[in-house]
């Protein structure tokens, strides 16, 4: 089949690591010929440009600025991306007639692009949810559903459910996300809809003590303390009152340590904590280079996951696919609505609580310093990963429909 995937990750190549390269390469052991739309923002000053690898051909598109900019042009930037996107498969890939467009939420703003093709070629869409918007953003205090500032969610909204519309399958995280979507969108077709999770291949992680001990002393990591990780994004999504709660409350535990990496737009928050408190039962560092911080994560203990309280769609972070990977034991303190927790739990990987109760997050810090219990849950994790999350058991999901 002749695939195309859209996305806004910027890559130039499927050989990063990655739950969307990882897929795609599954899609090319099987013998597809793959056609990626991946953009690189005006900033870099590289002009759009076509990647030709044979099997894989990546459509680098410049589009304007939408991050480290300001809210005007940003807002103009995401204006415009259906029209550059639409007007780059027309110009590079008008010869081509795909079977088969793969898109991933968010953005919700490529719908006019997948429409055109879908018409065009008369191929089948499948969406991969990643994320229900806008009603992340409403949860969070964002956007309203009332009021004048309703117009902006309303206009959201109807792009969503177009959106869902012209997608033939939409594959979703988790069972949770797949009854909250039915459930809030009556005319989606109940068939439609399943499960197909953020997956990547597994890499065997290898790494000695004396390796681990060298890689901890180099970023001042204490040896002989479990050690506590979270990484990726800190924005409003992750709930950071709860975080830093929890580091007050473990400021004297003799036994754990937290590490905290990433960046966004809670970071200050987070940064002017550290400066104002001086946790010494703490270390907080801005996101490092990939390659880097998945060292550095290999030589921690246990993963943290943080979802903020009031969410009422069910997220499911894609950052508990490289704890599993370094067959490390995951501890989730999230919302009620995901189901995360349940799977974390279920595959005996893991603990979860509520992410109000600081107390309970305490006695599970604690009983995750037992160093016996660790080595088990995470070699189920590991197990539950190469099962479940793997990027050929996805892709086995998605062409499953095209081989009936």
């Amino acid at each position: 089949m002749n695939v195309l995937f859209l996305t806004l990750l910027d890559f130039s190549t499927i050989d990063e690591n990655g739950i969307y390269t990882d897929l795609m390469r599954e899609f090319v052991k099987d013998g597809h010929d793959i056609y990626i739309v991946s953009p690189t923002e005006k900033r870099k000053n590289e002009p759009t440009r076509l990647i030709d690898s044979g099997k894989v051909k990546i459509l680098k598109l410049q589009i304007g600025n939408t991050q480290k900019t300001n809210l005007i042009e940003k807002g103009i930037s995401i204006l415009t991306l259906e029209s550059k996107f639409k007007s780059g498969i027309k110009k590079h890939f008008d010869d081509v007639k795909f079977d088969l467009v793969l898109y991933s939420t968010p953005p919700i703003t490529l719908q006019k692009a997948v429409e055109f093709v879908k018409q065009r070629d008369q191929a089948k869409t499948y969406l991969l949810l990643k994320d229900i918007f806008p009603q992340n953003a409403v949860d969070l205090g964002i956007l309203k559903t009332s009021g004048i500032k309703s117009l902006i969610y309303k206009s959201f909204r109807n792009k969503e459910k177009r959106l869902y519309k012209i997608s033939d399958y939409i594959g979703c995280m988790s069972n949770a996300n797949v009854e909250f979507l039915l459930k809030h969108n009556s005319l989606i077709p109940k068939e439609s809809v399943e499960v197909c999770p953020n997956s990547i291949e597994p890499i065997a992680i290898n790494i000695t003590e004396q390796e681990k001990i060298k890689i901890r002393v180099k970023y001042d990591i204490p040896t002989d303390k479990t050690v506590f990780i979270y990484g990726g994004n800190l924005g409003k999504p992750q709930g950071i009152n709860f975080l830093m709660d929890c580091i007050k409350t473990n400021e004297n535990n003799k036994q754990s340590y937290f590490l905290i990496v990433g960046s966004g737009t809670e970071f200050g928050k987070l940064e002017n904590f550290f400066e104002r408190e001086k946790p010494k039962n703490a270390m907080l560092r801005s996101q490092l280079p990939r390659n880097d911080y998945e060292v550095l994560a290999n030589t921690c203990d246990v993963g943290l996951i943080f979802l903020d309280r009031r969410f009422t769609i069910p997220n499911f972070p894609s950052r508990l696919l490289s704890y599993m990977q370094a067959s490390m034991p995951v501890l989730a303190a999230t919302d009620l609505n995901t189901d995360i927790g349940k799977v974390i739990e279920s595959g005996s990987f893991g603990y979860w609580c509520e992410s109000v109760d600081v107390d309970k997050f305490n006695k599970l810090v604690n009983k995750l310093c037992d160093e016996k219990l660790r080595i088990g849950l995470g070699r189920n994790a590991r197990d539950y990963l190469e099962e479940l999350y793997s990027a050929k058991h996805s892709y086995e999901i998605i062409i499953n429909h095209f081989k009936k």
